[in-house]
């Protein structure tokens, strides 16, 4: 899972940075509004983990700026404030739940789990990358309206890219999120599971074209979904002759 922590206090985002790692999450931290508008400008993380009292642009006016246009991101704010209309101004600004200051460690993951798991239960089941389409619920994939026949793992594999979108994601992500494993086993087990993917979702198999990888590798970073392949293609505007003069664009 991706998570931003937008905390000020240098000792408390360290130790919430440090804590959610060791939970096997891939954390970024920053220290003030303005510097999280400009991180969610890039890409909406899974969890962002948000303090009200911020320099520069405090919580509040991160929310406001953002507009509820939060996707699939979980938002917890963390304050020291105990006044319900602030409570109640931020819910209605996107944030899903408060944690009042000072806090249990342990009770804050308890709440992004839980969460994380209501967004998911209401979330899109089908997810949808190019000609790729996954339907959760069903649990199967298929590539330009073909099933594509897929293992637990693949599918795992497949479903936890698709989320993430373009985003390149590392192999100890994906080793510590799809296998619940350590991030330094010494295993080559997701470069070979990228590898089945890509063979099952090869292009070859659609069109009888050489095509290129859905997966692709980012040199000494990991994968990613291809983004050439996500892209649409429009359609060819093809000239229409009426009569004997007059000419339109279809």
């Amino acid at each position: 899972m991706q998570v931003l922590i937008v905390e000020d206090d240098a000792a408390l985002g360290l130790f919430l940075e440090k804590g959610l790692k060791l939970e096997g999450h891939d954390v970024e931290r920053v220290e003030d509004g303005e510097a999280a508008l400009e991180r969610l400008s890039e890409g909406r993380p899974d969890l962002l983990v948000l303090d009200l009292s911020l320099p520069k642009r405090d919580g509040v006016e991160v929310l406001e700026q953002m507009q509820g246009s939060f996707g699939s991101t979980v938002v917890l704010v963390l304050t020291g404030r105990g006044l319900v209309e602030e409570r109640v101004r931020c819910l209605d600004l996107g944030a899903d739940d408060f944690l009042l200051k000072p806090f249990s460690f342990h009770e804050l993951v308890a709440r992004c789990r839980a969460l994380l798991r209501r967004r998911e239960r209401f979330a899109d089941p089908i997810l949808r990358h190019g000609d790729v389409e996954m339907n959760r619920l069903e649990r199967s994939v298929k590539r330009n309206g073909r099933a594509v026949e897929l293992t637990s793992k693949e599918f795992a594999l497949l479903e936890y890219m698709m989320q993430r979108k373009e985003r390149c994601c590392s192999r100890a992500e994906l080793l510590t999120s799809v296998w619940q494993m350590p991030e330094d086993a010494g295993t080559n087990v997701v470069d070979v599971y990228v590898n089945y993917l890509r063979k099952k979702l090869s292009t070859a198999d659609v069109d009888g074209g050489e095509g290129h990888a859905i997966v692709e590798t980012i040199r000494g970073q990991g994968y990613r979904m291809n983004g050439a392949i996500s892209a649409k293609k429009l359609p060819a505007r093809v000239p229409i002759y009426i009569g004997t003069s007059t000419m339109v664009e279809a």
